[in-house]
């Protein structure tokens, strides 16, 4: 285990990592808050933090792909005896989410560059 960061306990004992306690009204931004938190950003991710959309385009293109020509393989072929052609549907409708996940992650993409 490291050890804490200088000056990190005495902020916490004075109230807060910033020193002192806040005052404030109890919910902000429609979400609850406990006194003596701190004001803002809590999280330690980034302020430009983005998510990685470029990789969701690729696992859905291939989701797309795969999901479509099994569903389809499964379809064309006979079902075995006993056997259901409802794995094959279950992988059109995959294969329908994963296109539409690459409809948003397009418009996603192009609402991005027009920002920059």
């Amino acid at each position: 285990m490291s050890p804490a960061p200088r000056g990190y306990l005495q902020g916490m004992a004075a109230g807060g990592p910033r020193g002192g306690r806040t005052s404030r009204p109890a919910e902000q931004d429609g979400l609850r808050v406990e006194p003596g938190q701190p004001r803002g950003r809590t999280g330690t991710e980034p302020r430009t933090a983005r998510s990685p959309l470029r990789l969701r385009l690729v696992l859905a293109a291939f989701g797309l792909v795969v999901c479509a020509v099994l569903g389809a393989l499964w379809l064309r072929t006979d079902p075995p005896p006993g056997g259901s052609s409802a794995p094959g549907w279950v992988l059109l409708a995959l294969a329908v989410l994963a296109l539409l996940d690459l409809v948003v992650v397009t418009a996603r993409l192009r609402r991005r560059a027009g920002r920059r």
